[in-house]
Formats: C-alpha cells, sequence, structure tokens
C-alpha cells in the first residue's frame, strides 16, 4: 500500500499529469472563490452592521472560511475526479500496466451521476465534522473515518468499473473492505493538508488504480478484456 502511494505520488509531477493538475487546481480554486464571494456578498449585501463590527466580522468569517476550506475540499475534488479519472486511470495503466487489458472508459452519464452522488455523499460528512469543530479531537476523528470510507469506497470502485461490472466492483471492496478503508485514510490524509490536497483526485485515481490492479491480480478479475 505505501510503496502504491509512493508511486502515485511521484507520477502526479510527470509530463501526462501536468496538463490534468493544471485542470483540477484552478476548478477546485473557482469554486472555492465563487463559494467565499458569494457568502460575504450575501452576508454584506442583506446584513447591516456599524463599521467596525462588519470589518470584524468581515475578519472572523474569512478565517472560518479558511478553516472550513478544509473540510469543502475532499467534497470538491469527489466531483473533478468524476470528469477528470478515466484520463488520470488510463495514463497510468498504459506507463505502467502496458500487458494487461486496457480498462474502458466510463459512460459521460455514469461517470457525471456517480460524482455527484458522492460529491453529495462526502459533502454531508464533512459538513458534519465542520460542525464539530466545537468539540475537540471529534471533528478530526470524524474527518478522517468518513473520508477514509468514503474516499476509498469512491476511488476504488470508479477505478475497478473500468474492469468490472458495477456490482462486481463493488464486491470486490466489499471483500476487502478494511484495506480499502486503510487506503481512504492515505487519501483523507493528504486531503487535509492545505495546497496539497488540491492533489487529491490525481493521487487518488493513481493510487486505487495500483490498488484494484493488486486486488484484481490476486482474485483473477478484471483480466480478460471487458464486454462491449
Amino acid at each position: 500500500m505505501l510503496t502504491a502511494a509512493g508511486q502515485a505520488f511521484q507520477e502526479l509531477f510527470t509530463p501526462p499529469f501536468r496538463a490534468v493538475l493544471i485542470k483540477c487546481v484552478g476548478f477546485t480554486i473557482g469554486v472555492l472563490v465563487v463559494l467565499i464571494v458569494g457568502i460575504e456578498w450575501s452576508f454584506s449585501h442583506f446584513v447591516q452592521w456599524p463599521g467596525w463590527i462588519e470589518k470584524t466580522i468581515e475578519w472572523l468569517g474569512g478565517l472560518a472560511l479558511v478553516v472550513g476550506s478544509i473540510f469543502l475540499i475532499p467534497p470538491v475534488t469527489s466531483l473533478i475526479a468524476g470528469l477528470y479519472l478515466d484520463d488520470i486511470a488510463a495514463e497510468v495503466e498504459r506507463t505502467d500496466y502496458p500487458a494487461d487489458p486496457p480498462g474502458r472508459e466510463l459512460p459521460t452519464l455514469q461517470s457525471v451521476g456517480l460524482a455527484l452522488k458522492f460529491f453529495l455523499v462526502v459533502l454531508a460528512v464533512n459538513i458534519l465534522a465542520l460542525f464539530l469543530l466545537l468539540i475537540p479531537g471529534i471533528n478530526l476523528i470524524a474527518f478522517y473515518i468518513g473520508n477514509g470510507y468514503l474516499l476509498g469506497r469512491e476511488y476504488f470502485e470508479l477505478a475497478a468499473m473500468r474492469h468490472l461490472p458495477a456490482a462486481e466492483a463493488k464486491q470486490l471492496r466489499q471483500a476487502n473492505r478494511g484495506y480499502v478503508f486503510m487506503c481512504g485514510l492515505v487519501i483523507a490524509g493528504l486531503a487535509s493538508v492545505p495546497i496539497l490536497n488540491f492533489l487529491t483526485p490525481l493521487f487518488a485515481t493513481a493510487f486505487m488504480v495500483r490498488i484494484y490492479k493488486g486486488l484484481a491480480r490476486g482474485t483473477g478479475l478484471g483480466l480478460a478484456p471487458r464486454p462491449r
């Protein structure tokens, strides 16, 4: 697992990944900026306070938004994963597993639907963790356990479904739920580090392709071309 994580991280900075990296970072920053500006504009537009109170609220609100963005990165990057998964996974498979049958791109509607579903689920978990900020320690536990499970499940199944029907991908994950959860904790750890968390979609996809390949080789799944 750690070897696969190290290889995935190193691969992020190779030329084929840079174009996707720029898109991911740009998209994530854009979403967060629109969200922050929208909240601040709504607050200042609809609520009138004396100047010094408004300035204090703006500073405190800005700090809260910076802290809150740590919890918003995972759901935003989950949405991005559905848009760029196939490009990243195909590059990893071509480079590191040239002898294996290549995976098939997921249909566009299926990719978007899965991305939106996981976005909403991960968003709910992180909103809960954000509200638990007032309880020291509990918020971190909720963040890592919730995202470890959800991000591990999402990225593993998306990688596996390039080679397996959805039901078999889910079955393979459930048969290795503990291992996939530990891999998800690695992804959640990266997602919690400012700046590095922008790399989460690329890292998680490259990482889980390797994890899937290792498990598939042990079971014989997904090593034959998937029926069209």
